[in-house]
């Protein structure tokens, strides 16, 4: 079925980041957002702190060495599940290496999640099983990528839309603009949702750009831009399922933090200081909508519990998966290499199997 035109739409973002929710959880009147309904925002809290419990069992398996690295995501909940709740089933994601929490959401199993992270394969995971690409590690890449499946989906005929997910570093990169340019003059059906946690790796914000925001980039494109609170989820699930249903592009600011080092690599304390995140955990995304959904009555104490319980459940499956050494075969690295194994290839291998030998 075709999309329908949606009404016309601004190329300009708002002075101000759109919200549904204070950061002490009280809602807020927008006349440009709609409140997604109970069952919704019951379920984004759970994705929430089940994200959240995998973030940290993830930075944790690292520091035992069962992870070769791991970006934290801690702090930009709101941004990767309340986008990928959004997300029709034939819809497509493109993540970055930081959006591992998007993943578990839409599905994926985590260990498949992190075998690029744990240093194995490239791509644990089936991308036509799940509609999402592989994880993006050079920067802006996957830019370009959603926008031609997009496109191709439109000349098709499809209904479908890519939502492609990149950092504010990311939007410094030549692919990012190529991207939004390729998508303002095909109309094609993709998001750019950037996550703009404050950094890229030690760059802040004011290193990066002259803009009054980067949403604001979207004008010399002709994509219609957005900047929503990246730590209010109802209003970032609101935006991205509005933008998913739009005709044509749209580019979407979520200003956000992020809490902890870049990756483990990273000494986050030489170019930020404990005041600037103290600031930023008293606007934490989950506190945020568990203080509403409380006030409504639609979590008490039990089901708190509940969320709280089946997301150690998660964890642990996480650690039983990962702690379970996996001797590779080096004849691995020939495989998926093309579709059927080319003469070099071929010979490459019967050399490391005699050598192995």
């Amino acid at each position: 079925m075709a999309r329908t035109r949606a009404p016309e739409r601004t190329l300009l973002p708002s002075e101000e980041p759109l919200s549904l929710l204070r950061k002490d959880g009280s809602p807020v009147e927008d006349p440009l957002l709609a409140m997604p309904g109970d069952d919704v925002l019951v379920e984004l809290h759970r994705r929430m702190v089940i994200g959240r419990r995998f973030d940290a069992q993830a930075t944790a398996l690292t520091k035992q060495g069962r992870l070769a690295v791991y970006p934290s995501s801690r702090g930009q909940e709101a941004c990767e599940v309340g986008a990928v709740v959004a997300l029709r089933e034939q819809d497509w994601l493109f993540p970055t290496y930081r959006d591992s929490v998007a993943l578990v959401t839409r599905g994926i199993d985590p260990g498949e999640t992190l075998t690029l992270l744990q240093g194995g394969w490239h791509l644990g995971y089936d991308p036509y099983e799940h509609r999402v690409g592989p994880q993006c590690t050079p920067l802006a890449t996957n830019t370009l990528h959603a926008v031609g499946f997009a496109h191709a989906a439109r000349l098709k005929g499809e209904d479908t839309a890519a939502l492609v997910l990149l950092g504010d570093g990311a939007t410094s990169e030549g692919d990012t603009h190529e991207a939004l340019n390729f998508a303002g003059v095909w109309r094609a059906p993709v998001v750019f949702l950037v996550q703009n946690n404050g950094y890229a790796i030690s760059v802040p914000m004011s290193k990066q750009t002259a803009a009054p925001s980067l949403a604001h980039k979207g004008i010399g494109y002709g994509v219609p831009s957005v900047l929503v609170d990246g730590n209010d989820v109802a209003a970032v699930y609101a935006v991205v399922r509005e933008a998913l249903n739009a005709d044509g592009p749209t580019l979407i600011e979520a200003v956000t933090y992020r809490i902890e080092a870049h990756t483990n690599a990273d000494d986050a304390n030489r170019y930020r200081d404990a005041a600037e995140v103290a600031a930023w955990l008293d606007r934490d995304p989950v506190d945020r909508i568990e203080s509403y959904l409380t006030s409504r009555g639609l979590l008490d104490p039990a089901r708190r519990d509940a969320v709280a319980a089946e997301a150690e459940d998660f964890a642990a499956g996480v650690r039983a998966r990962l702690n379970t050494d996996v001797e590779p075969s080096p004849e691995e690295l020939f495989e998926h290499v093309y579709a059927a194994r080319t003469t070099h290839l071929r010979e490459q291998a019967a050399a490391l199997r005699e050598e192995l030998a």
